[in-house]
Formats: structure tokens, sequence, C-alpha cells
């Protein structure tokens, strides 16, 4: 078994972003939103609407509250299956677990291709999510095993260069497949989107088989007894109480929780919010979302670097700051501006040099300030849980400003309010050996 700081170790860890990466890019982000927004678009009634179970809706609203449903339910399963997996030392079981219900999901979206079936659409997209953010609360679990305090901010930023080099390079192979179809023999750009979720799901099953080749399993050597659910669930009670303990850690995850409503809405939006908004063709929003991903490569890197010299705390106020800009610039974009492409490709690499940045040094930065524990998955589906509700909470004001002013705009002007309230609280986060 390799050691912890081993660099094969750490690359194999962190060639999970590799493998996974090409879902939240290819399917969270760039082409299955763009695609379902095309889809819906040709099959709403006069009024713009579709129908789902017998209910009329906005196709946006439909998908924010989708996306927000998958995040409540990961939110409330994480917590019980951390708890478990950490005291039975099983998170390898779990991460492959989850890992194969997202990748199966998402190939099952090939299937979605009109109205008939739109809760194939639904439902997978419900599946996938829940595979995806399932794995990565083990995933992220596994930093503190594999490298040493001083080395988890450049192990954190690796993971998501993996991830950003290698999404990448499937989503220039989605651009090329969707816009030139006839080149790869394919009928049209929509049999070569639906394509594409059956390569994305290969892809993040495959690769993740180099993770799981070198990560342990059950670092502590536990042994699980027949009550090890019920022993789970009291883990996540006793760490409960530890957070009283620890008042920076409660103050970081505060402000996580403020500024993740904002990030992860925007990330999950961006490519609805340029085709339905500012009437973008697919060529252009794909295109923006690879320079998000390009500049994001730096930003992970150079950020990572910052922190070093100045603290996690004042690099994470600095993109913070960043993404409030990000709000105010969106705001101000309107469809009937001459060369609306060229500001959304500017906005877009706004957003991809502190994307990156922001979410490997919270993961990094949240490592840090955690005390001495053998239970990293339970502290991490804190972590984790934070994130998801927080993600709830921001689709759902998203979709219901939406569905109220019609205009995706003044919802991403209120997101900014998070972001400046999170800059508030990051202020009260003590200090420590490696959290300045």
């Amino acid at each position: 078994m390799l050691r912890k700081g081993d660099k094969k170790l750490i690359n194999a860890w962190a060639f999970y972003d590799w493998a996974n990466s090409v879902y939240s890019l290819v399917i969270s982000t760039a082409v299955f939103p763009i695609y379902y927004s095309s889809l819906t678009e040709s099959f709403a009634n006069i009024e713009g609407k579709i129908t789902f179970l017998g209910t009329q809706w906005n196709p946006t609203t439909l998908y924010d509250y989708t996306l927000a449903f998958s995040f409540l339910i990961v939110a409330f399963i994480s917590p019980i299956l951390s708890g478990i997996a950490d005291y039975t030392g099983n998170k390898l079981k779990f991460l492959k677990a989850f890992c194969l219900l997202g990748s199966l999901s998402v190939m099952s979206l090939f299937f979605f291709k009109g109205e008939a079936t739109l809760w194939v659409g639904i439902v997978f997209t419900i599946l996938a999510s829940i595979g995806f953010w399932g794995s990565i609360v083990f995933y992220n679990a596994y930093l503190p095993e594999v490298a040493h305090p001083e080395q988890q901010d450049d192990v954190s930023a690796k993971g998501f260069i993996f991830g950003y080099s290698g999404s990448i390079l499937l989503l220039l192979l989605s651009l090329v497949m969707i816009n030139k179809p006839e080149l790869f023999g394919l009928p049209n750009a929509g049999f070569a989107s639906r394509l594409t979720f059956l390569i994305v799901g290969v892809w993040w099953f495959g690769f993740a088989q180099v993770t799981y080749a070198k990560l342990p399993n059950n670092v502590y050597n536990r042994k699980p007894a027949k009550d090890f659910i019920w022993k789970g669930l009291h883990e996540l009670k006793k760490v409960a109480k530890e957070l009283k303990k620890h008042p920076e850690l409660k103050y970081f995850l505060s402000s996580f929780f403020m500024y993740s409503v904002g990030v992860q809405t925007i990330i999950l939006m961006a490519g609805i919010f340029g085709s339905k908004e500012l009437g973008l063709p697919t060529l252009d929003l794909i295109a923006v979302i690879l320079v998000v991903q390009i500049v994001g490569i730096i930003g992970a890197f150079a950020f990572s670097r910052l922190s070093d010299k100045i603290g996690n705390i004042s690099t994470l106020k600095i993109t913070i700051l960043i993404w409030a800009i990000v709000c105010f610039v969106a705001f101000l974009l309107d469809k009937s501006q001459e060369n609306i492409h060229l500001y959304f490709y500017g906005l877009g690499a706004l957003i991809g040099l502190v994307m990156g940045a922001i979410q490997s040094l919270s993961r990094s930065t949240y490592s840090k300030l955690l005390p001495e524990t053998k239970d990293h998955a339970t502290y991490f589906s804190f972590y984790d849980v934070t994130e998801k509700i927080a993600i709830v909470f921001g689709m759902l004001v998203f979709g219901f400003l939406v569905s109220l002013t019609g205009s995706m705009q003044y919802s991403v002007l209120f997101l900014a309010v998070f972001f400046l309230i999170s800059f508030v609280l990051l202020n009260f986060v003590g200090k420590t050996k490696y959290v300045q």
C-alpha cells in the first residue's frame, strides 16, 4: 500500500477528477443544459410551457427544481452513508457504487429525445446528479488520507487541473461532433449530443479504475459491528457536537454555504442563461464554456500559489469579490447589445479565473481546519451537505425569480448578496498553523 504523501497515491487520487469532471462540464454545464433547452423549446406550447406530471412548467424552472431535488436527496443520504463509511472503513466501496450509478445514469440520457421521453431526461438527470455528488463525498474525504496538511492546497488544485484538462478534451470532441455531425457519419446535432452522453458515462467509469487501483481502503483497520448503521448515525451526532467546540469550522461552513449558493447556481445555469437570456448559438455557448475551463486551469494554479503567499482566507476573499463582480456584469448584459457574444466570452474568462480556485481552496481550507480525527468522511459529509443545501436553496431561489420575473438577470443579480454575506462571515474564521 502506498504511503500518505506518496506522489503515485496523490496522482491516483487526483485522477478521479479527470474521470468525473466530464460529467460536471459536459452534462451539468455545457452540452446537456443546451440540449435540454433546445429540445424542450421544440415541444413547448405557445406560452413557452411544457407539461410534466400533468402540470405546466417553464422549462428552465423545471430544470432548476429537478437539480434542486437531486441535491436534496444527496444532502439527506450522504451524512448517513459517510458516517457508515467511516465506521466500517469502506469509503472506496461507496465511491465505486456512486460512480457506477452516475455513469450508468448519464448513459441513459441517450434515450431522452422528445416530449414522450421527457421523463427519461428528468429521472436520469436526478440519478446522475446523485451518483456524481455522492461519489464526491467519499473522494473529498480521502484528501486528508492521501496528502499531508502542507501538501493539501497543491494536491487539491492538482485534482481540479486534472479535471479541467480531461473535460476540455472531451468537450472539444463534443463541439466538433455537434457542429459537424456528418464528419462522424451522424444524422444530426441532436444525435451527436445524445452520443456525447454515452461517451461521458464510459469515460467516467473507465478512468475511475485508475483511481480504484491505488486508493487504500480502511486505513485505520476498522471492523464493523452488527449495528454499524446506527453507529454511523451516532458518529454524525458526535461530530455535530464537536463542531460547537470549533467555531472556526462553524464560521467557515457558514461562509461556504453562502458563496456556494452563488457559485454552484451560476455554474449550473450558465449554459441556459447564455441560450435563453442572451440568445447565443450552441457553438458560442460551448466555446465560452471551453474558455471557462482553460482559464480555470490557470486560475486554480495561480490562486494555489497565491494562497501560499497570503494565506487561504485572504485568497478566498479575493475570489469571492470577483464572483460578486460576475453577478453585476451578468446583470448588465443584454441580447440587444452589439457583440454580445464577446462580452459573454469575457464573462466566461472571469468565471474561469475563480471557478476552480474557489472550489479547490474551499476543499483544502476545510481539510486544514479539521481537528485530529479518523472520521474524515463524516466531517466531509457536513461540508458536502452544506454545499448541497446551498445548491438546493440557490436553485429554488433562482427558479422562483425566473418564474416571477420571466428573466434570469434579476436572479443572477440577487446571487451577489450571498457572496457579500460570505465575505463578511469569512472574517470570523480563526487562524491555524496552516490556514491564515
